[in-house]
């Protein structure tokens, strides 16, 4: 084996010297013509400066003023609201319904006037265990038309419906009880959900 080794690196190091021996003669031997050669010089491409041209934006014209001004559209009247019209929540899989009660006052007496009425959320623990109820809650209407102290008053099952209902009450706009052209507070006033499951 160490025969072996001592032969492949002494023919390496004949090889070696060879080629730096051959090396020299064929630089000396090459075609040295091609050195002479007139060299060609690329022409520089430049980009002519050019100038371009920008559009004034043109000014739209005026919109001719109308001759007669549009006829005013006539207020409608709030006073044929009925408070006692159940309300349906369109949302699947359930369906919402509220009725409106107050102590002794209903709107039909003037004295106050729901405006806008907001269904609840179906609460997603009752809906997955197919739990169904009504929960009433009870506040005041303020000066300003809006809702305050809500409380749940009557909600059966407990503990399912109380949350959702006092959310939703509190999105309630009323028309407020006026007495001598001043609003005023009414209190009492009680809203009862029902939360059923489409069959």
């Amino acid at each position: 084996m160490n025969i072996r080794i001592l032969i492949g690196a002494a023919l390496a190091f004949v090889v070696t010297a060879a080629l730096f021996i051959i090396m020299p003669y064929l630089i000396e031997t090459a075609d040295k013509s091609l050195d002479e050669k007139p060299r060609t010089k690329l022409a520089d491409i430049q980009m002519p400066d050019t100038e371009i041209e920008t559009m004034k934006d043109a000014k739209p014209d005026k919109p001719k003023q109308p001759e007669e001004p549009p006829p005013d559209m006539e207020q409608p009247e709030m006073e044929d609201v009925n408070p006692d019209v159940e309300v349906v929540n369109m949302a699947p899989q359930q369906s919402l319904q509220m009725t409106n009660t107050a102590g002794g006052l209903s709107a039909s007496d003037g004295e106050y006037l729901p405006i806008v009425k907001v269904a609840p959320i179906y609460p997603r623990r009752a809906q997955s265990r197919g739990v169904e109820g009504y929960c009433t809650v009870e506040y005041t209407v303020t000066k300003a038309g809006t809702t305050r102290d809500i409380v749940p008053v009557d909600c059966s099952p407990p503990g399912y419906f109380e949350r959702s209902s006092v959310k939703a009450a509190q999105k309630f706009k009323y028309k407020p009880r006026v007495v001598d052209g001043e609003p005023i507070e009414v209190p009492g006033i009680q809203n009862r959900f029902t939360f059923e499951l489409e069959k």
